[in-house]
């Protein structure tokens, strides 16, 4: 296992320690707020991840982190980008769909990604396209030899009906319920709902056929899921340019994208 990739996993599962040390507590918050449980469970996570990434001289673009200018970023070849704690509203909720999120950029490309559920515990990774994506369920105690025994390739849906599309049941905007309505014209559809990065791994994992997202994310929460859909044949595609997402732009605001094998 790359060494870049095993500080990534260990940092994740780490950092999900610390979230559910808040999760577990009975807290209530409706809003990120200072001092709110969210915003510690998203700050002491984010100690633990910079611990471990500071130690390979990469510099870090993390949502909790004080963003670095332009000017010195834009000469970076290589950066981590970090979302210790994506999905805030299912951390509200209480429904375990957030995760950790790592990925690691070359030249504005994604070729590293980590995806850690705490709740679940599944762990989702992938060191680069030649060596696909992987998934397991981390038991205590596990050694990052035992995740490598014990994870499975993904693989992606083949297409074939139901068309399974990543979106939400009650909150469609009309550039999805269109993209929606395109395929149906074609195929049967099915709408399948998940939080936080874990859409992209429905589809990288065969679980949906695709996924548009035609709403405002930024780079910390597509960078480790388009690695690992990369790594399995699929493409995360700008709907501007009609070319894969970019990472560590001036702005940190993504386009349209939409995740598919087509």
């Amino acid at each position: 296992m790359n060494p870049l990739l095993e500080i990534a996993i260990m940092a994740a599962l780490d950092g999900g320690k610390e979230i559910l040390k808040v999760y577990e507590t009975d807290f209530s918050v409706e809003v990120k707020e200072d001092n709110s449980p969210l915003t510690i469970a998203d700050q002491n996570a984010n100690a633990v991840i910079n611990d471990y990434l500071i130690e390979t001289q990469i510099p870090i673009i993390s949502e909790e982190n004080k963003q670095t200018d332009y000017e010195e970023r834009k000469s970076w070849t290589r950066c981590w980008i970090v979302d210790p704690l994506d999905g805030t509203k299912e951390f509200v909720k209480r429904n375990g769909e957030f995760t950790v999120n790592i990925a690691l950029v070359e030249q504005g490309c994604p070729i590293m990604g980590v995806i850690f559920t705490p709740v679940t515990r599944e762990l989702y990774f992938t060191e680069g396209n030649s060596k696909g994506s992987f998934k397991c369920t981390v038991e205590e105690g596990w050694s990052l030899e035992d995740v490598k025994s014990n994870a499975a390739k993904l693989i992606p849906a083949e297409y074939i009906e139901p068309i399974k599309i990543v979106g939400s049941r009650s909150h469609m905007n009309d550039e999805t319920k269109n993209y929606v309505d395109q395929i149906g014209k074609t195929y049967t559809t099915e709408i399948v709902s998940k939080g936080s990065s874990l859409k992209f791994c429905l589809v990288a994992e065969g679980k949906a056929h695709a996924y548009p997202r035609f709403a405002p994310t930024m780079e910390w929460d597509t960078a480790a899921g388009h690695a690992i859909c990369d790594a399995v044949g699929l493409q995360v595609i700008d709907q501007n340019t009609q070319k894969p997402l970019r990472y560590n732009k001036e702005n940190l605001l993504n386009p349209f994208f939409l995740v598919s094998g087509a």
